[in-house]
């Protein structure tokens, strides 16, 4: 019998949630994502301390600050992985400007441009941004001028509904901190696959977009275990850490389909306000509650490699 990992290959597209070489060299995903976090622990990797020296000298000679290097780094970083993966690399825009729709896209412009100077096309490039309202806005700016984008931090439908009506790319539902919320607030130590929270909020929204042919890709994220990520199998995409891609390529078991598009039943779509957006989220005090606590995670994580390039600058 097939591992697990192979079997979950075949229905869903599996990315490594990881900035680490060996480990995309390993696992061989079809995508994968960069972040703030995971800029920070390529740091602690070896296979990647040339690249890092390199691009530290690179930018003291052109004159860069060291405020300025951890933009470069970021996507230097995604450069080596999309030499090792045939499809995308999310690369996100700083977290600071998760509020701000037009240093978003300016922000999001430099990135790809950054990236075509080292020979990376935009087709390779999912420019990531926070579900926020403004980060939903620039992402339907950028999808105009052709830039596919990667809505994260995304905790609720209100966000799904509206990353849809932007015509995003791809989202990435956060599984593993939505269970984490609600373990807290309900004193459980934990949830049935099925009766997971983070689990059925991704299926909700899948069931969502399929019924209403909506073309976003819905790409779960944030696992705590692999019985969250069998939960949903047959997904679009699964960004899976490398400690549970060791888990299910270790398992030979079957895996049955959890989704599937053509048994997907929901309301019809209806596009929604501003309002309705920010009234729908201060209503839902988990996914007011987890957003913010992402972002200001994210740049906190920023701010430390800030500080670690300055001391090697």
């Amino acid at each position: 019998m097939r591992t697990v990992l192979d079997q979950l290959r075949d229905m869903t597209v599996v990315v490594a949630d990881t900035g680490d070489v060996t480990a995309v060299k390993r696992y061989q995903p079809i995508d994968c994502t960069t972040n703030p976090s995971l800029v920070l622990a390529a740091l602690s990797d070896p296979a990647s301390e040339e690249m890092i020296v390199a691009e530290i000298e690179a930018g003291r000679k052109a004159g860069l600050s060291a405020h300025t290097l951890p933009d470069t780094l970021t996507v230097a970083v995604g450069t080596r992985l999309s030499e090792l993966v045939p499809g995308r690399v999310s690369t996100e825009v700083d977290a600071s400007l998760s509020f701000d729709t037009d240093a978003s896209v300016a922000r999001a412009r430099a990135i790809l441009a950054d990236y075509a100077k080292r020979g990376v096309d935009r087709e390779r490039i999912l420019i990531k941004l926070a579900s926020t309202w403004e980060g939903i806005r620039a992402a339907e700016i950028l999808q105009a001028e052709g830039t596919d984008c990667n809505l994260t931090l995304l905790f609720s439908m209100a966000q799904a509904v509206a990353c849809a009506d932007a015509g995003a790319y791809l989202i990435s539902p956060f599984v593993g901190r939505i269970t984490d919320w609600y373990k807290k607030a309900e004193g459980v130590p934990g949830y049935d696959s099925l009766q997971d929270p983070g689990v059925n909020s991704v299926r909700k929204i899948y069931d969502y977009y399929k019924a209403n042919n909506i073309a976003t890709v819905v790409m779960g994220a944030s696992f705590r275990n692999t019985g969250q990520i069998k939960a949903l199998a047959g997904c679009d995409n699964l960004t899976i850490a490398p400690n549970l891609l060791d888990e299910l390529s270790s398992e030979v078991a079957g895996l049955p389909r959890a989704l599937w598009p053509g048994q997907a039943h929901a309301e019809p779509h209806k596009p929604i306000t501003e309002a309705r957006f920010r009234w729908d989220m201060n209503a839902d005090a988990m996914a007011t509650e987890k957003l913010a606590e992402g972002i200001r995670n994210f740049d906190a994580d920023h701010q430390k490699l800030t500080r670690i390039i300055a001391e090697r600058f």
